[in-house]
């Protein structure tokens, strides 16, 4: 019993075969430089999505303020169009007003006028009856030599 119990107490220094050893450090280093490498490709695959992204996201930023721009610049051409509409619709009124002097000038040429110019004065034909603005009017020649007001 004595010998069995010196056996499980003796220490034993064992002693690694360098060339073991070295091999295991050769096959670490080999690992880790494995490692590195996949490291480095993940590495480099992502800085070029993130380089792709960044030309994406710029690209869509100048279409994002080509728009804004547009749309500032439509939003002053619809700002105006209420004004033009008020000025086309006191040109109307004018005109309406310069075509109903005409047809009263024509009229009384025709009634007081010299008698060599009554055969080339014809009045205007004013449609007051259906007029309901001067902007729902539009200026329509009758035959070559008259012309009258007609509701659009």
């Amino acid at each position: 019993m004595l010998g069995l119990n010196n056996y499980f107490w003796t220490i034993k220094i064992a002693i690694v075969n360098p060339k073991v050893l070295v091999e295991l450090l050769s096959m670490y280093r080999d690992w880790q430089e494995e490692k590195a490498q996949e490291i480095g490709k993940k590495q480099e695959e992502i800085e070029n999505k993130i380089e792709v992204v960044d030309a994406l996201a710029v690209k869509l930023l100048q279409r994002f303020n080509y728009s804004v721009s547009t749309m500032k610049t439509t939003s002053q051409h619809l700002s105006e169009v209420h004004t033009l509409q008020v000025e086309l619709g006191e040109l109307k009124g004018r005109l309406t007003e310069v075509l109903s002097n005409c047809d009263a000038l024509c009229k009384r040429i025709t009634a007081e006028g010299p008698e060599p110019l009554w055969s080339s004065i014809k009045p205007f034909a004013v449609d007051t009856a259906n007029r309901s603005s001067p902007l729902d009017q539009r200026v329509v020649p009758t035959d070559q030599s008259s012309t009258s007001i007609e509701k659009n």
